[in-house]
């Protein structure tokens, strides 16, 4: 190994070992020079390999720490949004839409910064709902947060003609038994559902406060009513490190 390398191999062995915590800072460039015997510019190179992979972050001025695991958070993405939950969305029984219900569930504390647009929403988006070129729809995006930490982005696109004047134009928490859409008379029969799995985008990443090397599962959500028309789609940003999805798939 270069020296580089040997700073990097045991910096990582401590980190997961447990011995340099979650959150916790790494020593001093110049505490590493006296620990290894190597100069600044080699101690920099080696902890330079740990943030790019994604063990170590920078902090506030020149500090370095370990990176902080985040709770993972598991998604029943069989059974959210179902009409059986949608049911229970009444006064007293939710924390406002269901992705902030499932989290209060859980004990925890959900917030979301939410934004309401007339955009033309992106191209995979305007297929899904088979806009014509240059076609508009209302944008709810949201940064989901989790005890005050961001957890996920959920951007909801509907046709304009569909939610205007509704109160998917709000630009707050909405709930209503049945799901907003159903209570305007825009009953979603089927989902159909699409993962990716990729790097970030740069503002995704500021967006999320991700560490380098942190890949993100996109999850992108159709809904469809039982003539076929495409009602909503809803792209979904979950970081790796804090999400787990999980299916619950008949063999019938």
């Amino acid at each position: 190994m270069t020296k580089a390398q040997e700073i990097a191999y045991d910096l990582r062995e401590q980190i997961v070992s447990g011995r340099l915590a979650g959150g916790e800072a790494l020593p001093s460039e110049s505490q590493m020079m006296n620990q290894y015997g190597y100069s600044r510019e080699t101690i920099r190179a080696g902890v330079r390999v740990l943030i790019e992979e994604g063990l170590v972050v920078t902090g506030q001025g020149q500090g370095k720490y370990v990176r902080e695991d985040y709770p993972p958070v598991v998604w029943n993405w069989t059974t959210l949004e179902s009409r059986s939950r949608h049911a229970n969305a009444i006064e007293g029984r939710t924390a406002g839409d269901q992705w902030a219900s499932v989290i209060s569930e859980t004990g925890n504390a959900p917030r979301q910064d939410i934004t309401v647009s007339i955009v033309e929403p992106p191209q995979h988006v305007r297929e899904r709902l088979e806009l014509p070129e240059n076609g508009l729809a209302v944008a709810r995006k949201r940064v989901r947060f989790i005890d005050n930490r961001p957890y996920a982005l959920a951007d909801s696109y509907f046709p304009q003609e569909l939610v205007t004047g509704t109160p998917l134009m709000e630009p707050r928490d909405v709930s209503a038994p049945g799901g907003i859409l159903a209570s305007v008379g825009l009953v979603q029969d089927k989902y159909v559902d699409e993962i990716s799995v990729r790097m970030p985008t740069r503002p995704e990443a500021e967006l999320l406060a991700l560490p380098a090397a942190t890949p993100v599962a996109e999850h992108t959500r159709t809904g469809y009513d039982t003539e076929g028309r495409p009602l909503r789609c809803m792209v979904t940003i979950l970081p790796g490190d804090r999400h787990k999805i999980l299916y619950e798939v008949s063999t019938d």
